[in-house]
């Protein structure tokens, strides 16, 4: 009974483990969310239920903005159906490195850690459907691909229950060259 009950708190545990930010501290390119997030984006993703099902298609028009190791990020959104929304991001960089996030529907901050070419973030987000407000957990990763590329993943959950996940794909525009 004994080595049935351990055999199953250890395999608890090990479900419980997954990736950590540090262990992408060497990829490449490095990622500096002053310099990705600074000037118009464009991003297009969608919402899985946790059956995989598509739910929703979006289209995000993004600007950054920086003052030092402060940013501003407007997300404005345009849904499959017709409907948009908006979320400005305030981002902050800390001492020891990690980030800040605030948000009109972000439950207090979202904590971020960048580590090599990935961020992530985890926060509590409230998410309007239909005429209900429900509060629920994020655990968002972004992997920058070159300079111009950004994908995202984010897990969505409540009580520990998935509920589905976000899949998006950012891009920026190369800067112009000016030749003389």
């Amino acid at each position: 009974m004994r080595s049935l009950l351990l055999f199953c708190l250890v395999m608890l545990l090990a479900g419980c483990s997954g990736p950590q930010v540090n262990d992408y501290a060497s990829e490449q390119p490095r990622l500096e969310l002053s310099d990705y997030f600074n000037g118009e984006l464009q991003a297009w993703g969608m919402f899985q239920n946790r059956s995989g099902e598509v739910v929703k298609r979006f289209h995000v028009a993004m600007t950054g903005t920086w003052h030092g190791d402060v940013g501003k990020l407007d997300e404005r959104f345009t849904y499959s159906d017709g409907t948009t929304e908006r979320r400005v991001w305030t981002l902050k960089k800390q001492v020891d490195g990690s980030w800040r996030g605030t948000a009109a529907d972000v439950v207090g901050e979202a904590i971020g850690h960048v580590a090599g070419n990935t961020l992530n973030w985890r926060y509590k987000l409230r998410l309007k459907v239909d005429d209900t407000t429900y509060v629920v957990d994020f655990d968002d990763w972004m992997f920058l691909m070159d300079g111009q590329v950004m994908l995202n993943q984010a897990y969505m959950s409540k009580w520990g229950i998935d509920l589905g996940q976000v899949t998006l794909s950012f891009y920026k525009p190369a800067a112009a060259v000016l030749v003389d």
